[in-house]
């Protein structure tokens, strides 16, 4: 029998995955990629007694793949907190799925583990831009400030680096770097001894302080969209940008657009803090869209509909505004 492992190359899917592996180790084969490679049980070649665990990517963008395993007899253990659809009815699905806002698939696995490995958790949340979720965490943890701080930046750091249209425009693949972690239960002896750490850290903060310098396409008072030139730098920092204007702007919403290599636009989208709806609603609507209320995105926005995707963006958080998220 084969064991797969499918996982989000962030780090809320790294970490989800290690958690899961120090508390069950399993001999497994890894499938993952890049952030927005989301699309992953197509690729596992699993056949009847075999069986995957699924985290941190979408049931619903696999539901074909998904089907078409769980009928061959392949065993399947989901863990996500990303909209989901229905899920098929299988004595061989085992499903942990939470789409609230304040969690993410390591908090579903920590949950599941019963907080083991709860500081792999904390960094998670970090990275998926979940400070109070962290907070609360480090707290029943008894983390100190400062080692919440380490967990901040370990975090931040792994989900900045998930960023990029291909492998090759990361500093390094998610496999090799869940394989440059997992020997180390403990985080903090992850980021003393391994220099990546340190590398990824410098990096991400090059790449921010140029994404600062970026006047916003649109400024509403609920919100702003903001398209970046098409360098590699801006694709590394996509994501991390967005979650940055979230965290100082916490009751607008933000949308921060990169282009493809075909000239279309990939979209990362945040709501509110104060307020986290809306995200998924508005990727949902436009082809290759999906992600959770508080964060979603737009793996190919076809240029000619920017102006209709700045329009569903202000008709969603101006709703949401309208509906009692609190005033700037």
């Amino acid at each position: 029998m084969a064991h797969f492992d499918v996982f989000n190359g962030d780090a809320d899917g790294i970490c989800a995955l290690h958690q899961l592996r120090l508390a069950r180790p399993c001999e497994a084969t890894l499938v993952t990629g890049v952030k927005r490679d989301t699309a992953l049980v197509a690729r596992v070649p699993a056949r009847r007694g075999d069986a995957l665990t699924v985290l941190d990517i979408s049931f619903d963008t696999n539901r074909d793949a998904l089907t078409k395993l769980l009928a061959q007899g392949v065993r399947v253990e989901y863990f996500d907190h990303h909209y989901a659809g229905d899920l098929p009815q299988s004595v061989d699905l085992v499903a942990h799925i939470d789409t609230t806002a304040q969690v993410c698939t390591s908090v579903l696995v920590d949950r599941h583990l019963g907080g083991r490995y709860r500081p792999w958790a904390i960094a998670a949340a970090w990275g998926d831009n979940l400070p109070e979720t962290a907070r609360t965490l480090a707290r029943e943890a008894g983390l100190t400030e400062a080692q919440s701080e380490q967990m901040r930046e370990l975090g931040e750091s792994i989900n900045y680096n998930a960023y990029g249209d291909e492998v090759s425009d990361l500093m390094i693949a998610p496999q090799a770097l869940y394989e440059t972690l997992k020997p180390y239960a403990d985080p903090f002896a992850f980021i003393a001894s391994e220099p990546i750490v340190e590398q990824l850290a410098r990096c991400r903060e090059e790449d921010l302080a140029l994404a600062q310098t970026i006047t916003p396409l649109i400024a509403l008072q609920y919100g702003s969209v903001f398209v970046l030139p098409d360098e590699p730098w801006t694709r590394r920092v996509r994501g991390l940008f967005g979650n940055v204007l979230a965290t100082s702007q916490p009751t607008r919403a933000h949308a921060v657009l990169t282009t493809n290599p075909d000239g279309t636009y990939a979209v990362s989208v945040r709501a509110p803090l104060a307020s986290p709806r809306g995200a998924d609603e508005l990727c949902r609507a436009f082809p290759g869209g999906n992600g959770r209320v508080g964060a979603a995105g737009i793996n190919s926005l076809e240029h000619s509909r920017l102006e209709a995707f700045v329009t569903a963006f202000a008709r969603v958080f101006g709703r949401t505004r309208e509906a009692g998220a609190p005033q700037a």
